[in-house]
């Protein structure tokens, strides 16, 4: 694993402690933003790709990871964890960057770009639009939230099996152990648990059923922006034609990479992806 510092920060408003992996490089910086039961270590794959050719911020939203949780459910939303960025890039004395999402992470960049389109540069997409099916929120509603947790790492791997198998054809044993050595961490007892709080699924109850907010306007929010959208094949949440509608309602660089055997969302460890997302980067962030 490429060694990183751990870097402590503060909420918007000062009253949470949060984390983020902080992987020196020489080139402009990237903040990377992971998906909503996720954490920094999602990124670990990438990061290795990545790390000295670009100042990577790697942070765990509120809620996940190292970072404290909210005592307040209502605060685990997109435009709140957009203001920890904010703070956290204005402790680092960083005005300009690039961001990396990973589905809630994407909704999160289109946040960051509405609010303050002077701070982004480029945007990497993972597998996240303006559009979201309801096939996939219902699945991601369906497991988000409180869990007995798992007696070891091997029970922990099978869980996180259960719940992504279709997402990733082909992950052996290994694989999902390796999976959930990003997605879980170990308590006193020795038992595992997923590295959230169980109060971010508060605001995804009947997510499949009820009417979605209309997400277009932050995507036109990234109208002059370079965007890279990276859709996973198999993916239920990033539908198959909704790709082709944010490039009609693009006028900057766009591309896209459909990356194959791989569901909501990529781990951006595929070949395609790594390829992809390196060259968007040297042209479009230098």
């Amino acid at each position: 694993m490429i060694e990183y510092k751990r870097l402590s920060y503060r909420s918007a408003g000062g009253g949470l402690e949060l984390f983020a992996r902080h992987y020196y490089g020489d080139g402009p910086p990237l903040l990377l933003m992971h998906g909503l039961t996720r954490n920094s270590a999602d990124f670990e794959p990438l990061a290795a790709h990545l790390a000295g050719r670009y100042q990577l911020i790697v942070p765990d939203q509120r809620g996940r990871g190292l970072s404290q949780s909210d005592p307040e459910p209502a605060n685990y939303r997109p435009d709140i964890y957009a203001q920890d960025m904010f703070a956290l890039l204005d402790g680092l004395g960083i005005e300009r960057a690039g961001l990396i999402g990973t589905s809630m992470g994407g909704l999160m960049a289109m946040v960051m770009a509405a609010m303050k389109p002077e701070a982004v540069s480029a945007v990497v997409l993972n597998d996240v639009g303006p559009e979201l099916a309801p096939a996939g929120l219902s699945r991601i509603a369906g497991y988000v939230g409180p869990s007995e947790p798992f007696a070891g790492w091997e029970a922990a791997a099978a869980n996180c099996a259960a719940i992504n198998r279709e997402a990733f054809p082909g992950f052996d044993d290994a694989d999902w152990l390796a999976f959930a050595a990003r997605t879980c961490r170990e308590r006193a007892d020795g038992r595992v648990e997923y590295a959230y709080d169980p109060a971010i699924a508060a605001g995804f109850e009947n997510a499949g059923d009820t009417p979605q907010p209309d997400l277009w306007p932050l995507w036109a929010a990234l109208d002059t922006k370079s965007v890279l959208l990276l859709r996973g094949e198999l993916s239920d949440l990033l539908s198959p034609d909704t790709p082709a509608q944010m490039q009609q309602r693009h006028s900057g660089p766009f591309s896209f990479v459909e990356v194959p055997r791989r569901g909501h969302a990529p781990l951006l460890d595929e070949s395609i992806s790594v390829a992809a997302i390196t060259n968007f980067l040297a042209e479009h962030l230098g």
